[in-house]
C-alpha cells in the first residue's frame, strides 16, 4: 500500500479508535431496520416469531432486546437512538420502520417491500449517506400481502414497483446524511426531493428516544446504568434554536437541535396495552402516540408537559414538483453556541475525506463504474453493523415484571445455549431480512471488512469464540433461529485471510490475533470430529450446513427410513478446515516451533479425511463416483446399504476447495514437520493414493495437499465449466442445469423425493420455506472456487489447462479460468454496452431512470441464467465479497496486463 495513502484523515481516525485514544465509533448506524418478527422478541408458546410480534404491533409494542428505525443511529450500547419518521398525508401507518412480508406471507419467504439504497459510509461513520424512496400515494400494504399470497411458488415475488405507486415519478427521494464534527457531535441533513410534477406534502418527524431498559422489573443496583430514564424537556439554546434534551446517567446529557420546527412532540417508549391486548395502559403516553396524533387526529396522545422517553420534531413540508427541501439537525453532547455554524462546511470536509479514503482503497486503474460498485458494497456492509443484544437464559426464563414464558421453551429453541449472552455491535447479513448474526455469513463479511477496517474484521471473528458465544462443548453458534444448527466451518479460513490482508496493508503480521483465535478454533474442530462423524470414520454428516437443503432430503431432519447421509460437502468442509488450521499452525511455528506438532496433527487429519472420501474409512465405498467422475452424497441405510444420491450440485464441487500448497522456503523453516510429512508419504501410501500427489513437486518445488487427484480435478472442472451444467454467464450455479431436463428422483419408505434445476426463487419448501440452492449463483461459494483455482495454478502452473467453456476448444490455465469466473461475477453489477446491469433484469426503472440506475443493490443470490438479483435485496454481507473480488481483479490486471490476452469470456 502506498504510504501516502496512510495519511488520509479517515485512516488517522481509525488508528485513534484502534488505540482507544478517541472513540470515533461510539455512534454509528447500529439501529436495526427491523426488530419485530425476530426470535428475541418471540414469547409465544409455539415459537412462531413472525406472527407473535407482527409489523402492525411494532408501532405500539415496546421491544425488549433492541430498537429499529429507518436509517437510524445510536450509541454502541443503544441507550439513545435517533431515526427519521415520515408521513405523506395518505398512509394508514406512520412510516417509522420498513415494511415487508413475513415468512408465511411471502410466496418465497420473508421479503422487504421498500426501496432504499445504502450509498456511502466510512468505517468511523464520520460520513454516512442513504436514500429512501417514499411514494406519495398511500402505501399499498394490503395489496402487497394479497398479491404475494395469491401468486404461489411458481410465480416471482410481487414487489412495491409492481403496485404502480411510483408511476409518474410521484414519490420523494429522501436523502439521509450524517457527518460527525466530533465523535459525539453529529450533524444530520435530510434532503427531500419531490420527483413528481405537482406540489406534494410531507411530514418529517426526526425522532429521539431511549431504548426501554426500565420496564423489566430490575432494581437500579442489578442493572447499573440501565435504569429509569430522566424526563426530556424542550430547551432553548443560546442560538435560539429549538432543542430536545436527553439526560442519561450512563452516557450523559445530549441535545438534538433543529434549524426549524412546527412543533415538538413527546411521549413515552411504552407499550399501548389497550390497543394490543384490551388491558389498561401502565402509562398515560405510549410508543404509538405520534402515529395517533398525526393520522388519527388524537391531540391528547402526546404529553402536553413536553417530557417523556420518546420525542420528535414535527415539520410539515410543501415541496413543489422537482424541488428539494433540506432540513438540518445536530445531535450534540457538548452544547455549542450556534448549533449550525459551519454546518455545510463540515459536511463538505467529511465528504472530501470519505472520497480520499476510498481513493486510497481503489486500485490504480480501476474503472469508475467498478469504483462505484465497490464503494456501495462497502457502504452497505458498514450500514449493516447493528447493536445485537440477546441473553438466552433471561429470554428462556422471562423477566420479573412480565408473565413467565411458556414452560415448553425451556426444552425448545436454543435451550441448550443458556450461556449465550450477546451485547455487541455485529455485522448483520441484511439488517431487515436477517437482523441477526449467522456464523458462516460473519466469516465471509470479515474479508471485505479487512479492506476497510481490519480491527473490526478481527473483532467480529474473535467474538464468536468468546465464552459468552462459543458453547462449552466447542461449537460455534449458527444463527438466531437455531444456534445449535451447523454452518460450514469457514472461520479458520476467514481468520487466515484477514490476517494476510491486514499484514499486507499494515506491514505488521498480527500473530497475537492469529494465535488467540487458533486456540479457540481447536475446540471447534474437536467438536466437529466428536459430534459430526457418526461412525468415527472421517466421513461427516454436518446436516443443514447453511445450504438450504440442496440435497434430496432435509439434511437437518431424521431420514424417513432411518440411517444417515454421508455428506460429500460436510466431509470436504472438514478437509478445508484441516488444511487452514495446518497453514495457521505453520505460520505460528515460524516463531514458536512447538506449533509444528499441531501442524502435523492437522496434516494427519487431512490425510484421513481425504482418504475417507474415496474409501469411506476402510469400508470400500467412495463418495467419488468413478463412472460419473463426480463427488456425491451417499445415503447410508441400515444395516449397511449405500445409495449414491446422483445429484450434480455444489455438494460435489466443495471437495475442490480443500487445497493448500506449501512453499519450499516455508518447509525449510519447519524441519520437524517436513520430516513427518516425508514419513507419512513413505509409510502410509494408502492414505495418499487417491488424492493429489505429495511426492511429485509442482512449480518451484511446491507441495500440494488437496482432496482430488489431478485427473479427478479435471473431471469435476469439466462439469463445472460446462455451460449446459454449472457454468452460467454470471458465475457457477449451485445446481447443474442438467437437472432441468433430467430431474433427479428417489423413492424411499413409500415417498418420492426429487431435485430439479430452479434458476430463480425456490419452488420447494424444505427448509424454512425455501430451498434456494437449486440453481442460483451464490457469491461466497464462487469466491472460494476462484481462490481454490488460483491455488491449484500455483502448483500445476501452465502444465494443467482445461477447456473454458467445456467443449469450446479454448484451453486455459487455471489462473485464467479464475479470472474469467471473476469477470462473470463482476458483470452482474456493471452496465453492459446497452447500459443495463444484469442485476436488475427486466426492471426498466432500475436500468434507465437517472435517479435509480446508479444505485446498486447487493442481493442474497442471483438468477442462474440471467444474473438478476434474488432473495434478500440488501445482503451486502457475503455478497459484499464483490468488493474484494473487484479489488483482486483490478490488482491482477494492473500487475499482469498480459495475462488478460489469454482469456476468453
Amino acid at each position: 500500500m502506498d504510504r501516502e495513502n496512510d495519511l488520509t484523515a479517515e485512516r488517522l481516525r481509525l488508528e485513534e479508535a484502534r488505540r482507544r485514544a478517541i472513540d470515533w465509533k461510539k455512534w454509528g448506524p447500529y439501529v436495526s431496520l427491523r426488530a419485530w418478527g425476530t426470535v428475541r422478541e418471540d414469547y409465544s408458546a409455539n415459537g412462531d416469531a413472525w406472527n407473535y410480534f407482527i409489523h402492525d404491533h411494532a408501532r405500539s409494542r415496546v421491544y425488549r432486546w433492541g430498537e429499529d428505525g429507518i436509517g437510524g443511529i445510536c450509541d454502541r450500547e443503544q441507550h439513545l437512538c435517533y431515526a427519521t419518521a415520515f408521513w405523506n398525508g395518505r398512509d394508514p401507518i406512520l412510516k417509522e420502520r420498513l415494511f415487508g412480508l413475513t415468512g408465511s406471507e411471502g410466496n418465497h419467504g420473508e421479503d422487504v417491500k421498500e426501496v432504499y439504497f445504502f450509498q456511502d459510509n466510512t468505517p468511523t461513520h464520520t460520513y454516512m449517506r442513504m436514500t429512501y424512496k417514499y411514494p406519495q400515494a398511500a402505501y399499498p400494504y394490503e395489496q402487497l400481502i394479497a398479491e404475494n399470497r395469491r401468486a404461489g411458488r411458481n410465480s416471482p415475488e410481487f414487489e412495491l414497483l409492481d403496485t404502480g405507486v411510483f408511476a409518474g415519478d410521484r414519490y420523494f427521494d429522501i436523502l439521509l446524511e450524517y457527518a460527525k464534527a466530533e465523535p459525539e457531535e453529529i450533524l444530520i441533513r435530510i434532503s427531500v426531493t419531490n420527483r413528481g410534477q405537482e406540489e406534494a406534502e410531507l411530514y418529517l418527524l426526526p425522532s429521539l428516544w431511549f431504548r426501554n431498559t426500565w420496564s423489566w422489573g430490575y432494581s437500579d443496583g442489578m442493572l447499573g446504568h440501565l435504569t429509569r430514564m430522566p424526563a426530556m424537556d424542550l430547551a432553548e439554546t443560546a442560538g435560539g434554536r429549538p432543542a430536545i434534551r436527553a439526560d442519561h446517567n450512563r452516557i450523559g446529557e445530549y441535545r438534538l437541535y433543529a434549524d426549524d420546527t412546527d412543533d415538538v412532540l413527546f411521549t413515552d417508549n411504552e407499550t399501548n396495552q389497550k390497543r394490543l391486548f384490551g388491558t389498561p395502559n401502565r402509562t398515560a403516553y405510549t410508543k404509538d402516540a405520534f402515529h395517533r396524533y398525526l393520522i388519527d387526529g388524537e391531540r391528547g396522545a402526546v404529553n402536553p408537559d413536553r417530557q417523556g422517553t420518546r420525542a420528535a420534531f414535527l415539520r410539515k413540508l410543501l415541496i413543489p414538483g422537482g424541488d428539494t427541501t433540506t432540513v438540518r439537525l445536530r445531535l450534540s453532547l457538548n452544547p455549542p453556541e450556534e448549533p449550525f455554524a459551519h454546518f455545510d462546511e463540515t459536511f463538505t470536509r467529511r465528504q472530501d475525506e470519505a472520497d480520499a479514503y476510498y481513493a486510497s482503497i481503489h486500485p490504480e486503474g480501476m474503472a469508475q463504474e467498478a469504483r462505484n460498485v465497490q464503494r456501495q458494497a462497502l457502504a452497505g456492509m458498514l450500514w449493516s453493523k447493528q447493536f445485537y443484544y440477546y441473553d438466552v437464559e433471561q429470554w428462556l426464563v422471562g423477566d420479573p415484571a412480565y408473565p413467565e414464558p411458556p414452560r415448553s421453551r425451556l426444552h425448545g429453541r436454543n435451550s441448550d445455549w443458556q450461556h449465550l449472552n450477546t451485547f455487541d455491535v455485529l455485522s448483520m447479513p441484511d439488517n431487515w431480512e436477517y437482523p441477526w448474526f449467522a456464523a458462516w455469513d460473519q466469516a465471509f463479511h470479515a474479508i471485505p471488512f479487512a479492506l476497510l477496517d481490519a480491527t473490526f474484521a478481527k473483532r467480529q471473528l474473535k467474538l464468536l469464540t468468546r465464552v459468552w458465544y462459543q458453547h462449552p462443548n466447542g461449537q460455534l453458534p449458527a444463527y438466531e433461529w437455531r444456534f445449535g444448527d451447523v454452518n460450514p466451518p469457514v472461520q479458520a479460513w476467514a481468520a487466515w485471510r484477514v490476517y494476510q490482508i491486514d499484514a499486507a496493508q499494515s506491514g505488521t503480521p498480527d500473530r497475537k490475533f492469529l494465535e488467540g483465535i487458533f486456540q479457540k478454533l481447536l475446540l471447534y474442530f474437536t467438536w466437529w470430529v466428536n459430534r459430526k462423524d457418526a461412525d468415527g470414520r472421517n466421513v461427516f454428516q454436518g446436516g443443514f450446513l447453511g445450504l438450504d437443503n440442496i440435497s434430496v432430503f432435509d439434511r437437518s431432519a431424521p431420514l424417513p427410513a432411518g440411517g444417515q447421509v454421508d455428506q460429500s460437502d460436510g466431509t470436504a468442509w472438514m478437509g478445508f478446515f484441516s488444511l487452514t488450521m495446518l497453514r495457521i499452525a505453520l505460520e505460528l511455528a515460524k516463531e514458536i516451533p512447538v506449533y509444528q506438532d499441531l501442524g502435523t496433527k492437522f496434516f494427519e487429519h487431512f490425510l484421513s479425511i481425504a482418504h475417507a472420501m474415496t474409501d469411506r474409512g476402510g469400508k470400500g465405498f467412495s463418495l467419488w463416483h468413478e463412472e460419473d467422475g463426480f463427488f456425491y452424497d451417499v445415503l447410508h441405510l441400515p444395516p449397511d446399504s449405500m445409495i449414491y444420491l446422483r445429484v450434480r450440485s455444489i455438494v460435489g464441487l466443495i471437495p475442490i476447495l480443500a487445497i493448500e500448497t506449501l512453499e519450499p522456503d516455508l518447509l525449510r523453516l519447519m524441519p520437524d514437520f517436513h520430516r513427518r510429512l516425508d514419513w507419512f508419504t513413505r509409510h502410509k501410501p494408502q492414505l495418499t493414493r487417491n488424492m493429489a500427489s505429495l511426492d511429485v513437486p509442482g512449480e518451484v518445488d511446491r507441495i500440494i495437499l488437496a482432496i482430488p487427484t489431478r485427473e479427478r480435478l479435471q473431471s469435476v472442472l469439466q462439469y463445472m465449466l460446462d455451460e449446459d451444467e454449472f457454468l452460467s454467464p454470471h458465475g457457477v450455479r449451485s445446481l447443474s442445469k442438467y437437472h432441468q431436463a433430467h430431474p433427479y428422483s428417489l423413492e424411499l419408505a413409500g415417498m418420492r423425493f426429487g431435485v430439479n434445476y430452479q434458476p430463480a426463487e425456490s419452488q420447494d419448501s424444505l427448509f424454512g420455506g425455501n430451498s434456494n440452492w437449486r440453481g442460483p449463483v451464490w457469491m461466497p461459494i464462487n469466491y472460494l472456487i476462484i481462490e481454490a483455482l488460483r491455488k491449484y495454478h500455483r502448483y500445476f502452473g501452465d502444465s494443467l489447462k482445461v477447456e473454458f467453456p467445456t467443449r469450446s476448444g479454448n484451453w486455459l490455465a487455471l489462473d485464467a479460468v479464475a479470472d474469467a469466473l471473476s469477470d462473470r461475477l463482476i458483470r452482474i453489477f456493471l452496465p453492459d454496452q446497452d447500459g443495463r446491469r444484469p442485476l436488475y433484469g427486466d426492471l426498466d426503472k432500475f436500468q434507465y431512470d437517472p435517479h435509480w440506475r446508479d444505485n446498486v443493490l447487493f442481493h442474497e443470490y442471483f438468477h442462474g441464467d440471467t444474473g438478476a438479483g434474488l432473495g434478500a435485496s440488501h445482503q451486502t454481507g457475503w455478497t459484499g465479497l464483490i468488493a474484494t473480488l473487484l479489488q483482486e481483479h483490478s490488482q491482477l490486471k494492473t500487475a499482469s496486463p498480459g495475462r488478460r490476452s489469454r482469456k476468453s469470456q
